[in-house]
């Protein structure tokens, strides 16, 4: 596991204890099950109680020799627990404790993840309500496009952020499901009973069907969700590093009062967390094709999945949790230069207009390809030439019908404006 990345409570989950114990509620479940059943007298399920622990050191020195975890675990259960330790995971396979056990972490790191989300979305929707018209130079192709505002910015992704939490919710119901159901899935030792009964003491759902273990289906939505929400922070986290390029400098990651931007030279505020998001979204896609890889085993079970899901797990669910709590810093900390922005969309002298210049010219008459002939060239010669501005090559052209007052009633920035609170409340905020 990725332990630089995890908050305490992270850590703790993925650890071997954590691991253990989870196990440990299992086999207890089990038992509170049978002794219902009358299977297991009151006195040995009391031993049982009272008794049954584990040391991580036993079971992995237990383990050197019997090359199995889980036996090993139940045989540090047995040296404590004595006697009674005969009714302790009766009727069970391994995997029953191992995939059940497993549920009840991942439901517990997906409300760490959860929680972490929900503090990026409230930040989003702040930031996209603060700057609703905040007006900027729209791109496409990296090349000025036409305004738009830094508030839409941040309204897309909000809205992409929301759509990560259904996606991350229902993934997180399928694969916290419990499986009691035996070597094979037929539940020819126990009874659908049984598992109803454990799976409604560990507070879980039972799989609808399963063979020896749960099917990783399952598994590779919850990662491939991860991944998802994963892109998404690193899409926000590429548009900022590319508004915070010198020759734009519209939006920057937060730089702190003594932070060093170079070994080598001292002007430099590079967005060094927004890289990071970056490269650690790779990491979430990698971990997604191999859950995806983990779900063709063999007949009713084999163990492939098992060794990279001890990884991939652990990590997926720890590095999404960082990135959404790195993410959330940037967000709240970001240094946002409206002043830039405006003199960015002035660099290009008019072109940003070219549309609706087009659209003037064709209401005046002109088939669509005549007006765009009589724009595109006014545009060219204004690239061409720093010295020269769209409206007066427009003038030139003695094809153009716009008037010079037409043209400087056209070419307003708030004429972009006017349908962003109808796109807000389409949104969902008013």
């Amino acid at each position: 596991m990725i332990n630089r990345y995890s908050t305490p409570e992270m850590t703790a989950l993925w650890s071997d204890q954590a691991k253990f114990q989870a196990w440990l509620d299992v086999e207890i479940a089990a038992c509170e099950a049978w002794a219902d059943a009358g299977k297991i007298p009151a006195d040995d399920l009391a031993t049982i109680r009272e008794k049954a622990a584990f040391s991580v050191e036993r079971i992995e020195e237990l383990d050197q020799q019997l090359h199995h975890d889980v036996i090993a675990f139940t045989t540090n259960l047995a040296e404590n627990i004595g006697p009674s330790s005969r009714f302790v995971h009766l009727g069970l396979t391994s995997t029953d404790i191992v995939d059940t056990a497993q549920a009840l972490r991942l439901r517990d790191a997906g409300s760490l993840i959860l929680a972490a989300l929900d503090e990026v979305i409230a930040t989003l929707r702040k930031l996209a309500e603060d700057h609703r018209n905040t007006i900027m130079m729209g791109r496409t192709h990296g090349v000025h496009a036409e305004p738009i505002t830094l508030g839409l910015k941040f309204l897309v992704t909000y809205q992409e952020m929301l759509r990560n939490r259904k996606r991350l919710e229902a993934a997180l119901a399928d694969v916290t499901v419990g499986k009691i159901s035996g070597a094979v899935g037929t539940h020819a030792h126990t009874g659908p009973w049984f598992e109803e009964t454990i799976c409604k003491h560990l507070r879980i759902q039972p799989a609808e069907v399963a063979t020896q273990v749960l099917q990783r289906d399952r598994h590779a939505a919850f990662v491939a969700a991860i991944a998802v929400c994963g892109g998404t922070i690193e899409k926000l986290a590429v548009e900022i590093r590319h508004l915070q390029r010198t020759e734009v400098r519209e939006v920057e990651e937060p730089f702190a009062k003594g932070q060093k931007g170079s070994s080598a030279m001292p002007h430099k505020r590079n967005p060094v967390k927004c890289e990071q998001l970056t490269g650690l979204s790779r990491l979430l896609r990698g971990y997604a094709v191999a859950a995806m890889e983990n779900q063709p085993l063999w007949h009713e079970r084999d163990i492939s999945h098992s060794s990279a899901e001890r990884v991939l797990l652990a990590d997926s669910t720890t590095l999404i949790h960082y990135m959404l709590r790195l993410l959330n810093r940037v967000l709240s900390g970001l240094h946002i230069y409206p002043e830039t922005m405006k003199a960015n969309m002035e660099k290009t002298r008019g072109l940003l207009f070219s549309q609706k210049i087009l659209l003037a010219v064709v209401e005046k008459g002109l088939t669509r390809e005549q007006a765009y002939d009589i724009v595109q060239g006014a545009a060219m010669n204004t690239w061409a030439d720093p010295a020269k501005n769209l409206r007066d090559e427009l003038l030139k052209d003695s094809r153009n019908p716009l008037s010079e007052q037409e043209l400087s009633e056209i070419m307003r920035y708030e004429h972009y404006l006017a349908y962003i609170d109808d796109i807000y409340r389409r949104a969902g905020i008013a």
